[in-house]
């Protein structure tokens, strides 16, 4: 018997099998109705894993698709899940550790601190997926993320962005010259579309990694989950590398890191 977790966003959906503490391969569904969302995802499941309505044991739902579905999804009874618990639970249950200050950067991004079976919202910023689509959309007429990291890996950051090297010449405590000292405060007129595409995703990335250092010095944890399809993205983790050495944090990106929310959803049936 499988438990099935699935995770309704307001886009894309996410559903994962969990049977015996092992994760059954996760699928990913894109569709605006969350509750056509929800039954396409659990249809396309159940059949690339050939399974019976009869192998699920328990189906737990969260996200915020999940205020649409009323008791049952294709005549299986649900049980729904907080959102924040199942991030908490999902963070802690893929890394392995027992306490961590959880991230999921969806189109903004969360903050959560998870300490056991003790899950707390700390807040959040509408900073995120969002941002960098719609301020490349604005900025270059790209609007997926394909698109965006493609032209961003062509970009030149100098063009765009003030450094403390621009600004200082000798050191400024344990800061190095490289960097950042102020987004977009240095567009030149040579700065082209994969430059400023590269300045935004450097910009929700630097701002969504303070924002979580910030919350773990706060709550005195040093380990930071990511979590969300945008830990996906190469230039995300050189940022988050960056900030980790000059902070002193462990940022952890596990497997299934982008289904996070939905495993932490199916693992909770058992807490």
């Amino acid at each position: 018997m499988m438990t099935i977790g699935i995770d309704i966003g307001g886009s894309t959906t996410k559903i994962v099998g969990v049977r015996d503490q092992k994760i059954v391969k996760p699928l990913t569904v894109e569709a605006n109705d969350p509750i056509a969302s929800a039954s396409g995802a659990l249809g396309k499941f159940l059949d690339v894993h050939r399974l019976q309505f009869s192998d699920i044991y328990h189906m737990m739902v969260t996200g915020v698709g999940s205020s649409f579905l009323d008791e049952a999804l294709l005549g299986i009874p649900i049980t729904k899940v907080d959102e924040f618990k199942a991030l908490g639970y999902g963070g802690l249950f893929l890394t392995g550790l027992e306490k961590a200050i959880i991230v999921s950067m969806g189109t903004g991004t969360a903050f959560v601190k998870a300490h056991g079976r003790c899950i707390r919202h700390l807040g959040g910023t509408g900073v995120g997926g969002g941002t960098i689509t719609g301020l490349s959309g604005v900025m270059a007429g790209l609007s997926s993320i394909k698109s965006i990291t493609e032209a961003a890996d062509k970009g030149r950051l100098e063009e765009v962005d003030l450094s403390v090297g621009d600004i200082a010449h000798t050191d400024i405590g344990n800061l190095p010259f490289s960097i950042t000292a102020s987004n977009f405060g240095k567009m030149t007129d040579q700065a082209n579309k994969n430059d400023m595409v590269k300045g935004v995703l450097n910009m929700t990335f630097q701002v969504v990694g303070m924002m979580a250092i910030f919350a773990a010095r706060n709550e005195k944890d040093r380990d930071i989950v990511l979590s969300g399809k945008l830990v996906n993205i190469p230039m995300a983790r050189t940022i988050f590398n960056e900030l980790s050495k000059l902070y002193g944090m462990k940022f952890h990106v596990p497997d299934h890191a982008a289904c996070c929310t939905a495993i932490g959803a199916a693992i909770s049936a058992d807490l």
